[in-house]
């Protein structure tokens, strides 16, 4: 079995995280993270929090950023980043983790959501857009962990 988790430092995605790690260690199995950053979207870089009001568009260290955040939580998991079009969409961003998870032959993918039922039903999410695959279980990660 091999977890794939989505992930965009949000904390829902970090609850995910926490919640794909602790599968993945009572069931021994791996967990493999992917990150979607739309290219040179500037205004998405700033709303996702991975740049500063100032700082310029820098691909690079938003992924190497995302691979530290994802090594906090779950020091074992690989880490891998895709680009997609500057005009991020649902489905721009969902298409390649599903071509991620497939590929991987993901068991399970593990994604975090404040809105489990309104967010897996929306068109316009990137949830939705994952849990539309067959090839792979869902497990929709709402309560945060506490702390």
């Amino acid at each position: 079995m091999t977890f794939v988790v989505p992930f965009d430092d949000s904390t829902h995605a970090r609850a995910a995280l926490v919640r794909a790690r602790e599968f993945a260690d009572a069931l021994e199995e791996d967990v493999l993270v992917i990150s979607v950053v739309p290219n040179n979207n500037v205004d998405y870089a700033r709303e996702a929090g991975w740049l500063g009001p100032e700082e310029p568009f820098d691909l690079e260290a938003i992924a190497a950023s995302l691979e530290r955040s994802v090594h906090d939580i779950a020091p074992d998991a690989a880490f891998e980043y895709e680009t997609c079009v500057r005009e991020a969409t649902g489905n721009r961003i969902a298409k390649p983790i599903r071509k991620f998870a497939r590929h991987n032959d993901a068991s399970m993918v593990f994604v975090g959501s404040a809105n489990a039922g309104r967010l897996v039903t929306t068109l316009g999410s990137v949830a939705g857009r994952i849990s539309t695959d067959a090839a792979y279980d869902v497990v929709i990660v709402r309560r945060l962990p506490e702390t």
